[in-house]
């Protein structure tokens, strides 16, 4: 997510009980484990997500 640090206001990850994971961008929920997709995430799936979510044609912050 560093790579889109210009366009993130505030960024947090807040785990449930049960084994409940949900994204969300600005109230919008992205991905649950538990009620839409009933699985683990796969490896870059939350950061595809959030690019779908700001839009595709943004740009990554510049790495040094």
């Amino acid at each position: 997510m560093s790579r889109y640090q210009h366009v993130i206001k505030e960024f947090a990850l807040v785990t449930g009980s049960g084994g409940a994971f949900e994204f969300k961008v600005n109230g919008d929920l992205l991905y649950s484990k538990l009620s839409m997709q009933k699985r683990h995430a796969d490896e870059g799936e939350i950061l595809q997500l959030f690019r779908d979510y700001i839009d595709p044609a943004t740009m990554e912050y510049p790495q040094s």
